[in-house]
């Protein structure tokens, strides 16, 4: 058995040694040197995006992925604003439960699980619906690894020119994203997917004429988009409240990280490979993927439960444990299917070996 499993999931993921090694060293939140940390990141996350420092910022948030959706959702949209959601999996759904909790108007616009997002449909919502003035979905829906028309959504939401909030928690830094070029408004990720830091923050990059609307409209004291903005801006790297220090210096370790491999195209390659091979190889092992390639991301691949006497997710999961892999189990409530993870530091070999592992646990009929 390894020394630890490799995580094969969506995030949090496997990490190099160097990026664990950086957390070792203690930080103090006022200290500029640990201030100069924060604002390296902050710029190097937009030129990620291919987002100018002239009309987009980017602000850290201190939380999941979920605090960062919840920060903006909650900041964003004034009193008398109507959001749109657009949802093919529970992730879109979840940003509809932050805007019943948070008390804003919503309408969503729902497609099935193995169904991307309907550029035409939306179209035909938002020409009828008037009072939409914000419009969320998610890029890649980790509920089952479907990739939505992100490029097209959004450019549909400005021709009606409404606010495009896009959640790319399992894209960015892992497909290359144009921001500005696009007209993306708000583009939500986090600390711990394709860049391959560990889990404690979120972070946003905005479009700055969009965020400096939204002051006094925050429901929440902490997840106040704006004032966190204004913080960061004015004391140079300064959080409102505690930052996770650690976090963030390994954070900036895996962007210096992700620069070395060759940026968003050379990382795309790799986790591309590694989800082609998997698909290839669980095939071979006599599992089928719920999507159809054309419909499929380098992220995340959902494969059906097989036709094996013995088989439960819960007996190959434990025995891929005791293999040293972790893989993750399904989200879909009509289709029993389990997951598996091509991201992190995670490499073809890798996925060669998990596949091995498998085949073996499917020869032996799930026993």
């Amino acid at each position: 058995m390894r020394e630890h499993y490799l995580l094969l999931t969506p995030g949090p993921l496997s990490t190099t040694p160097s990026v664990k090694a950086v957390m070792l060293k203690d930080w103090c939140t006022w200290d500029d040197t640990y201030k100069h940390i924060v604002q390296l990141i902050r710029s190097k996350l937009l030129h990620l995006g291919r987002a100018s420092e002239t009309r987009y910022t980017s602000v850290l948030m201190q939380g999941s992925g979920t605090f960062g959706i919840e920060a903006t959702i909650g900041t964003v949209i004034p009193q008398a604003g109507k959001l749109l959601i657009l949802a093919n999996g529970v992730y879109g759904t979840r940003i509809e439960e932050i805007a019943r909790v948070l008390g804003i108007s919503y309408r969503t616009l729902e497609f099935a699980p193995n169904q991307r997002v309907d550029v035409e449909q939306v179209n035909a919502v938002m020409e009828q619906d008037t009072a939409i003035t914000h419009v969320a979905f998610v890029h890649c829906e980790t509920t089952t690894g479907i990739l939505n028309p992100l490029e097209q959504l959004v450019h549909t939401i400005k021709r009606h020119g409404k606010i495009a909030i896009v959640d790319a928690m399992s894209s960015f830094g892992g497909l290359a994203i144009e921001v500005e070029k696009w007209g993306i408004d708000y583009l939500i990720s986090s600390s711990n997917k394709c860049i391959q830091g560990v889990p404690g923050f979120s972070f946003i990059l905005s479009k700055k004429e969009e965020l400096a609307k939204c002051k006094d409209n925050a429901r929440s004291l902490s997840l106040d988009l704006y004032d966190q903005w204004q913080v960061m801006d004015q004391e140079e790297g300064k959080w409102r409240f505690t930052s996770p220090t650690h976090v963030v210096r390994a954070f900036y370790q895996a962007l210096l990280e992700l620069e070395a491999e060759g940026g968003v195209e050379r990382r795309y390659a790799r986790y591309l490979e590694n989800q082609q091979t998997l698909v290839r190889l669980m095939e071979h092992a006599g599992f089928k993927a719920y999507l159809p390639e054309a419909l499929q991301s380098p992220i995340i691949t959902t494969f059906l439960y097989p036709d094996l006497e013995h088989f439960t997710f819960e007996s190959m999961y434990l025995f891929l444990k005791e293999q040293g892999y972790v893989i993750y189990p399904g989200k879909l409530s009509d289709t029993q299917v389990f997951r598996i993870g091509s991201i992190g530091d995670v490499h073809v070999e890798d996925m060669v070996s998990l596949c091995a592992a498998i085949l073996s646990y499917a020869t032996n009929n799930g026993e």
